[in-house]
């Protein structure tokens, strides 16, 4: 279905005011939408964007999050972040800034749920070395993976493959961080929107793009907790980030007693209201230029509308680069990224060369295809791994004395 034909069936709820109540002119309405590449009948008791919330909560690749990785692998602790626990931070921050804006919050949320469903086990080094051995087959993108696994292998529903989400949805999930350029688009964002046009040279509604900055405000504050409590760097290291060195002086002035634990949670709150608070006033700001009288005027618009300032993206930045080069290069990372990297690529080459090792359901996928499409359906299947079973299918697999 073209984007034309999409909008001709603009989702009506009958069971929802006609105009949504307490939000923006600019915010995206349910009851508007552009629709779902396969139609279907409004739902009862809940908007439509409502559903695509409820649908990514209760898919497959939502509870696999659990066990993939956000930084530290998932048997090295129990109390670091995870996709899963990330993707929740995501959404409550999503949440509050979606609603100090008068935004559609159940957009935003849906959004923030879904925009790490793509990813490999072992985080972002599982995802390099996927993308190095797919190079010859169409390279592998976790953003273009994450549309692939809502449209496509999620397999839940009698009537249609993926999830059936709404173009807003999608739109905000493939767009988040911004429009994508025409040349090499990622496989499965290219093919679907020749059937849905996601207007991919556009910025996203208001709400993905808040879903995008919740994104960013989550995970450098993760970072510091869990780097703290790993012990790859300290308090005072962090006190060299002038982001971190006011809110540090302040704190140890009101609390000077504080245990450790304590005051690196009343660090990590103090930066994210730091954050938040940054983000709203910015935004507001830009609104208040703009003047949007609809959700199609912030697509169009030159640049983000929901956005840091200028002061708050130089403080992110040496945050940023603190965190790279204390953090995500520690040894102890590389260590752990280094074997991650190494399953990846022998799972795939053993895979592609044996595809009678895989599974029997995955086997059948395969059936009369050539090499670039099962190139794809092995990626599919290890990217759909979480960290424990990449490790175990990898035992198995090399372990001569490991049980098949």
């Amino acid at each position: 279905m073209t984007r034309k034909n999409a909008a001709a069936k603009k989702t009506a709820n009958s069971n929802l005011p006609a105009k949504m109540a307490g939000v923006a002119a600019y915010a995206s309405d349910p009851t508007h939408s552009r629709g779902r590449l396969l139609p279907e009948p409004p739902p009862s008791n809940r908007s439509e964007f409502q559903r695509d919330r409820d649908r990514i909560v209760h898919s497959g690749a939502f509870r696999k999050l659990e066990y993939k990785t956000q930084v530290f692998v998932n048997h090295e602790g129990d109390y670091y972040r995870t996709r899963l626990t990330h993707s929740l931070e995501v959404a409550q921050i999503t949440r509050a800034i979606a609603r100090a804006l008068s935004l559609n919050e159940d957009l935003a949320e849906a959004c923030a749920l879904a925009h790490d469903l793509g990813h490999t086990p072992f985080g972002h080094a599982g995802e390099d070395a996927l993308n190095e051995v797919m190079q010859a087959f169409g390279g592998f993108n976790h953003n273009d993976q994450t549309l692939r696994i809502l449209t496509a292998l999620e397999a839940r529903y009698a009537k249609f493959d993926g999830l059936n989400l709404t173009w807003e949805t999608l739109e905000g999930v493939v767009k988040h961080n911004g429009p994508l350029p025409k040349k090499n688009l990622p496989p499965s964002i290219a093919a679907y929107s020749r059937l849905h046009d996601l207007e991919l040279h556009t910025y996203a509604s208001a709400e993905a793009q808040v879903a995008a900055l919740a994104d960013d405000i989550a995970y450098s504050n993760h970072d510091i907790d869990d780097g703290l409590r790993a012990g790859l760097f300290t308090l005072d290291d962090l006190a060299a980030v002038p982001l971190c060195a006011k809110a540090l002086q302040s704190l140890r002035k009101q609390h000077k007693d504080l245990d450790q634990a304590r005051l690196i949670a009343e660090l990590v709150r103090d930066l994210i209201g730091q954050m938040v608070g940054d983000v709203l006033a910015e935004t507001r700001r830009r609104i208040a230029k703009l003047q949007p009288q609809s959700a199609d005027d912030i697509r169009a618009h030159h640049q983000p509308v929901v956005a840091f300032s200028a002061a708050m993206q130089a403080s992110l930045k040496e945050l940023k680069e603190f965190l790279m080069q204390r953090m995500y290069r520690h040894y102890r990372v590389n260590r752990m990224t280094s074997k991650a990297r190494r399953v990846v690529r022998e799972l795939f080459m053993i895979l592609l060369a044996e595809p009678e090792c895989l599974p029997a359901e995955w086997q059948e996928k395969m059936l009369g295809l050539d090499e670039k499409p099962r190139a794809r359906i092995v990626s599919d299947y290890i990217a759909g791994m979480t960290d424990r079973y990449a490790l175990d299918e990898h035992r198995r697999l090399f372990d001569l004395y490991a049980r098949s």
